[in-house]
């Protein structure tokens, strides 16, 4: 069995980070570019693709700073695995980015990271950024 091991993409943003926290924390911002469709009741967002759906609990969120979820399924680890998404303002050129924190398969890492790549192209289209 492979060895889920932790792994962080940076990608610059021309967007404020009020606008770009919209589409990381909300089921119509993340339906415009993460998944096809997203439902949420409470804290358990409903994620859904072609092939199936996956629900996730919201565990952590800060305004336009950051939110964190957690996968619900029955994995041994799943406590200490989830997905984050944390905008980054530099105070001196107030340059916005977007730290994603995610956890992969050994084996499946370069393939995670250009999956997450091809999901955030679509977030900068949506939002028009560069």
């Amino acid at each position: 069995m492979s060895k889920r091991v932790p792994f962080t993409l940076e990608i610059d943003f021309q967007s404020s980070p009020q606008l770009l926290f919209q589409y990381l924390s909300t089921p119509s911002g993340l339906s415009e570019w993460f998944a096809d469709d997203v439902n949420s009741r409470g804290e358990d967002f409903t994620f859904f693709w072609d092939d199936g759906e996956e629900t996730a609990k919201l565990i952590q969120k800060k305004n336009n700073e950051r939110v964190r979820f957690r996968w619900i399924n029955d994995e041994e680890d799943a406590e200490d695995v989830y997905f984050e998404f944390k905008i980054q303002v530099d105070e001196i050129t107030k340059d916005v980015s977007l730290i994603i924190s995610d956890f992969s398969d050994e084996d499946e890492l370069e393939e995670s990271k250009m999956l997450w790549e091809n999901s955030v192209s679509s977030l900068k289209q949506v939002l028009g950024s560069s």
